[in-house]
């Protein structure tokens, strides 16, 4: 069968379009299956817990993937040998760490290759096994999650994605961050035991006080009745409590006004007090006042023999007019005057001096 141009340029291009096809699938298989064209060398590595490590998981090198895991078995019983492979062209030393880690929240894991501390430079021959000493194993992100339960319920679905984002990333490219922190919390641990005995006295004085309020049960449930039957009564009686406040205000304030009217009278008051105390206390008066107070008891003892035998003589009072200065003030007066009132007069005073009665 003979074909013609045209039919034979559509076959040449349909070839050349499954071709192409065939490379990129390939391509993307390889891609998707962490294999390569590259040859590899094949290690192993012990761990004791590879809870979600599968084949053709990434093997990487400071974040770079260098090859893939190629199987998982159990040894021993209680642990697990990984075996990966690493690009030919990638040389491991004998001081070696492998570490599985987090790739995503999914649960996918890699394992990370880095050169231990102690600096070794000698090769590890392929074929090799990294031995336990050497290995992490990856964190159970599951429980981590399961702690921040709490605050994920608290969150809206984007921002739970970004703080779960973020965790990975602290896990995986923040070590150091994290063992600092780690660091200050065994601190704070030891800092807490090396308060133990403090605590455990605190706590035993707690007890012996909440012993003792259990031991007057009664009496503190009598008080607190007590108090709020107080309290109900000062409720009741609200009304008449506000109304005799307003009539202490009010009294208040009618006091305060007196004061303020009686002030300039009991200022002067004051004022004359201290000229008559200043008169009194002069010497001539003061020699009266010693005079007559010296006479007095013998005029006194004079009358009372006069007066023994009987009522022979009798005294009536019919006019008592204090005589005071022109130099006292007539507000002073006054209040002598006042003060001096003695009742006079009276019947014998009527009868003229000389008269029968």
């Amino acid at each position: 069968m003979k074909l013609d141009t045209e039919s034979f340029s559509a076959l040449i291009k349909l070839m050349a379009f499954m071709a192409l096809t065939g490379m990129a699938t390939l391509v993307l298989a390889l891609t998707l299956s962490n294999g390569g064209l590259a040859s590899r060398d094949e290690y192993k590595a012990v761990f004791t817990d590879v809870t979600g490590v599968a084949k053709g998981d990434d093997v990487r090198i400071a974040g770079v993937s260098v090859g893939a895991i190629s199987g998982v078995e159990i040894v021993q019983k209680d642990k697990a040998l990984v075996t990966f492979k690493v690009d030919k062209d990638t040389q491991l030393t004998r001081n070696t760490t492998a570490t599985l880690r987090f790739r995503n929240l999914v649960g996918q894991r890699y394992m990370a290759l880095a050169q231990g501390p102690d600096g070794g430079t000698a090769v590890l021959k392929p074929g090799s096994t990294i031995p336990l000493e050497r290995t992490q194993d990856a964190l159970d992100l599951n429980v981590l999650l399961n702690g921040f339960k709490p605050v994920f319920e608290a969150l809206t679905p984007e921002d739970t994605n970004k703080f779960a984002f973020e965790i990975v990333q602290t896990l995986q490219g923040e070590a150091g961050n994290v063992q600092s922190l780690l660091g200050r919390v065994s601190s704070l641990t030891n800092t807490l035991a090396g308060r133990d005995e403090l605590i455990g006295d605190v706590i035993t004085n707690l007890s012996e006080v909440l012993d003792m309020l259990g031991d007057r049960d009664a009496e503190l449930k009598n008080t607190i009745t007590t108090f709020r039957q107080f309290v109900g009564g000062l409720k009741q009686d609200r009304q008449a409590i506000l109304n005799s406040l307003d009539s202490i205000s009010e009294l208040t304030e009618e006091t305060a006004s007196l004061l303020v009217d009686g002030r300039p009278l009991i200022r002067d008051d004051v004022k004359q007090l201290r000229r008559l105390t200043k008169n009194l206390s002069e010497d001539d008066t003061l020699d009266q006042l010693e005079e007559s107070a010296q006479i007095m008891p013998i005029k006194m003892g004079k009358i009372g023999h006069f007066v023994e035998s009987g009522s022979i003589f009798n005294q009536y009072l019919c006019n008592f007019t204090p005589k005071l200065g022109n130099d006292v003030p007539e507000p002073l007066k006054t209040l002598i005057n006042n003060a001096l009132q003695i009742e006079t007069g009276g019947v014998r005073c009527d009868t003229v001096p000389g008269d029968q009665p």
